[in-house]
C-alpha cells in the first residue's frame, strides 16, 4: 500500500518541500530508504522501527521502500524520522477507523525526530520550514512539542507540538472536527506582544557605568544611529570591551521581520534555546580570537551558518583584533560589502546572510602601552608586526576608528555617573525614525547601509561641502570606499541632529574617526619614527 506524508529539508536558511513516499508491498522483509541521503537520515530506519516496536506498534514482514522526493536534492538532519513514521502508519492502515484521517494527514506536515522510546525529540530548523509550508498553502504542522512555539509565531498556519508517537497516534485515529483536535493535540500559541515586550524588559549594562571616554561614547552612538563598523583602540583597561558590550542597549529594537530573520538562523543553526519562540533582542557574538575561519564564516562538511551569520541584524564584537587568524578576518571583506556570504561545495552553493554591525577592539602594540615609553618596551619592529596583522582592505572597511586614554583617577572616584543608555537611545531612535523615513520602499534600513550609487540620492552635498570634502580626498589620500564611508557617517551625524541636509561640521566630526588617519601613524609620527 502506498502513501505520502508532507515534510520540509533546508538549503542553507531557505527551505523546500520533501515528499515522503512509503510503499509496503509483499515480498522478503525488508526497509529501504532512498532519496539522496545522509547517514543520519539512512539511519532513520533503525529508529523508526525500534520506536514504533516499543509504542506498541510492529511493522508488518514486508518489504518497505521509503522515497525523500526530490530525489536529486541532499537530504540532511533527523527531522524526517516522525514522518516517516506516520506514512508507515497509513501504509499499514493503522488510521481506517477514522474516514477523516486521509484528509488530514494530506493537509499537514510532519517534522520531528523520534527516539527509541517513541519520544519526538527537537530539530532544527522548525521556523524557515514553517514559514514555506504557510507560503504554499498547508493548514497544519505537526512538530516537535520543544519547537511548537517558533513553528507558532507564523500567520496562517496551525502548529501542534507531539512529544511522543503514541500521542500522535491517538491524534490521527480519533480527530475529525476542530473541538476534536484541540483536545486531542492543541494548537501553540504565541502573544508577539508579550514576547517583544518581555525581550524588552531584561537587564541590560548601562552606559552610565563607562566612566570618561566621552569621545568612544561618541563614536559609539553614531555607530549604533548608522549601525556602522566600529573600531576602538587603546591600552588594557580603557574600557573597550565595556563600551562594546553596552552597544546592544542603545540599538534600535529588531522588527518583526528583522525577529524572524534572526530566529531563523538560530533555528538552522540549532541556537535557539529550547521553549524559545523569537529572537528578540539583537545578537551580539563575541568569538575568541583562536576561532577558525570556517567557524567564523560558515560552511564545513555539513554547512553551517558562522558565527557572522549568527549576528545578522545584531553586533560582531571582536576583542584583540589583531590576535585573530589572518585569513579568518580577510574572510569578513566580502560579507562586509555584499552583507551575505557564499559558501561553495561539491554538493551545491549556499547563502547565509550576514547583515551585521562589526565592532573591533586592540591594543596599539602586543604588551597594549604604546606609545607610553615608560611602560611600553615593546620595539618598533614589533609595533609595527603586531599592527600588520589586519590587512589595509579590513580596515577600509571601518566606518569609525576612535582611540581610548587611560581613565584619570579623578574620573574613577568621582561620583557623577555619565548619560544613561536610556538617553542614548532616545536620540538613536530619533534618527532611526528619520531612517525609516527617507528609505521607505528601498533596500536600506540604516545609513550603513547606503551604497556608492545611491550617495548623490541620500547624500547630497552643497557647494562648501562638496570642496570641503575634496580637500579631505587629498590631503587624507582617501580610497574611494573611504570617501563614501565619511559621508554615510555624516548622514548620520546629521540624523543625530535632526538636521536635513549634511553640512560642514558634520563632515568634519565623520573625518575625525575617519580610519584613514590611522591612530597608529599618529603615534609614529609623535615617537618621531
Amino acid at each position: 500500500m502506498y502513501s505520502m506524508i508532507q515534510s520540509g529539508a533546508l538549503h542553507g536558511v531557505q527551505a523546500y518541500p520533501v515528499c515522503v513516499e512509503v510503499d509496503i508491498a509483499a515480498g522478503l522483509p525488508g526497509f529501504s530508504l532512498v532519496g539522496s541521503l545522509s547517514g543520519e537520515v539512512r539511519e532513520s530506519k533503525e529508529r523508526v522501527s525500534v520506536a514504533l516496536k516499543n509504542a506498541g506498534l510492529r511493522l508488518p514482514p514486508s518489504h518497505i521502500t521509503v522515497n525523500l522526493s526530490p530525489a536529486d536534492c541532499r537530504k540532511e538532519g533527523t527531522a524526517f524520522d516522525l514522518p516517516i513514521a506516520v506514512g508507515i502508519l497509513q501504509s499499514m492502515g493503522a488510521f481506517r477507523e477514522n474516514p477523516c484521517s486521509a484528509e488530514l494527514i494530506a493537509d499537514t506536515l510532519f517534522l520531528g525526530e523520534l527516539g527509541l522510546n517513541g519520544e519526538v525529540k527537537k530539530v532544527r530548523g522548525v521556523l524557515p520550514i514553517v514559514r514555506e509550508a504557510a507560503r504554499r498553502g498547508i493548514s497544519e504542522c505537526v512538530v516537535p512539542a520543544a519547537n511548537a512555539l517558533e513553528g507558532a509565531v507564523i500567520p496562517g498556519i496551525a502548529v501542534r507540538g507531539v512529544s511522543h508517537i503514541r500521542q500522535l497516534l491517538d491524534y490521527l485515529k480519533g480527530a475529525g472536527s476542530e473541538e476534536e483536535k484541540e483536545r486531542l493535540l492543541p494548537r501553540a500559541q504565541v502573544d508577539l506582544k508579550e514576547i517583544f515586550r518581555e525581550g524588552a524588559d531584561d537587564g541590560e549594562e548601562d552606559f552610565a557605568e563607562v566612566t570618561g571616554q566621552e569621545t568612544a561614547k561618541r563614536a559609539a552612538e553614531i555607530a549604533a544611529a548608522g549601525f556602522h563598523n566600529l573600531l576602538m583602540t587603546g591600552p588594557p583597561g580603557a574600557g573597550k570591551s565595556m563600551i562594546a558590550k553596552r552597544l546592544p542597549g542603545i540599538l534600535p529594537p529588531l522588527t518583526l521581520e528583522e525577529s524572524l530573520e534572526a530566529t531563523a538562523i538560530s533555528s538552522v543553526a540549532g541556537t535557539l534555546p529550547e521553549g524559545s519562540a523569537l529572537v528578540t533582542k539583537r545578537p551580539f557574538q563575541s568569538p575568541h580570537h583562536t576561532i577558525s575561519h570556517t567557524a567564523l564564516i560558515g560552511g564545513s562538511f555539513l554547512p553551517r551558518p558562522g558565527i557572522i551569520s549568527l549576528a545578522h541584524r545584531g553586533i560582531l564584537f571582536l576583542d584583540e583584533l589583531p590576535e585573530f587568524r589572518r585569513q579568518a578576518l580577510d574572510g569578513l571583506r566580502q560579507p562586509l560589502e555584499e552583507r551575505r556570504v557564499q559558501i561553495a561545495r561539491v554538493g551545491g552553493n549556499l547563502s547565509y546572510p550576514s547583515n551585521f554591525m562589526l565592532v573591533c577592539a586592540m591594543n596599539p602594540c602586543p604588551c597594549g602601552y604604546y606609545p607610553d615609553r615608560n611602560r611600553c618596551k615593546c620595539t618598533q619592529f614589533q609595533v609595527n608586526k603586531y599592527l600588520g596583522r589586519i590587512s589595509g582592505p579590513v580596515l577600509d572597511r571601518m566606518d569609525l576608528c576612535v582611540e581610548l586614554r587611560p581613565v584619570e583617577i579623578g574620573g574613577l572616584q568621582g561620583k557623577q555617573k555619565g548619560e544613561s543608555s536610556r538617553e542614548i537611545r532616545k536620540r538613536v531612535m530619533r534618527a532611526r525614525k528619520r531612517q525609516m523615513k527617507r528609505f521607505a520602499g528601498s533596500g536600506c534600513r540604516f545609513n550603513g547601509d547606503i551604497s556608492a550609487a545611491d550617495m548623490d540620492r541620500y547624500c547630497p552635498l552643497g557647494t562648501a561641502e562638496k570642496r570641503l570634502m575634496e580637500e579631505l580626498y587629498r590631503s587624507l589620500r582617501l580610497s574611494a570606499r573611504a570617501y563614501h564611508r565619511i559621508l554615510r557617517v555624516a548622514r548620520t551625524i546629521a540624523d543625530l541632529e535632526e538636521r536635513e541636509a549634511i553640512e560642514e561640521s558634520h563632515i568634519l566630526e565623520a573625518s575625525f574617526f575617519c580610519p584613514a588617519k590611522g591612530s597608529w601613524k599618529g603615534w609614529e609620527d609623535a615617537d618621531g619614527d
